[in-house]
């Protein structure tokens, strides 16, 4: 007599796929450091995002950044102006290349 063997749940191959993904052992890591906590923290959301690594960057760093990309942006434009400057300067001293001629 043949067995007859019952097709797979989704549910199931959904498992298996978070399993070989290592989806299912970072959860468990993170819930574990959680349960393993002295001091429970407020929100426990942030705990796990921060230990999986999805929180952003905090307030401090996000600011620091919004300041240094201020700072090279008023450099880049500088540099720019003072590009043109010498360019302009430039084609002063050296004639303009005509249409079609070869050096």
């Amino acid at each position: 007599m043949a067995h007859y063997r019952a097709p797979e749940s989704k549910r199931e191959q959904f498992r298996r796929y978070l399993e070989k993904a290592g989806v299912l052992n970072s959860l468990t890591n993170v819930l574990v450091a959680l349960y393993e906590e002295t001091d429970k923290p407020n929100n426990a959301l942030d705990f796990i995002k921060h230990h999986l690594g999805a929180a952003g960057p905090d307030g401090a760093d996000t600011e620091a950044l919004r300041t240094e990309l201020a700072e090279l942006q008023q450099k880049y434009d500088l540099l720019l102006e003072e590009n043109k400057e010498l360019k302009n300067r430039l084609l002063q001293y050296e004639p303009a290349p005509e249409d079609g001629a070869t050096e």
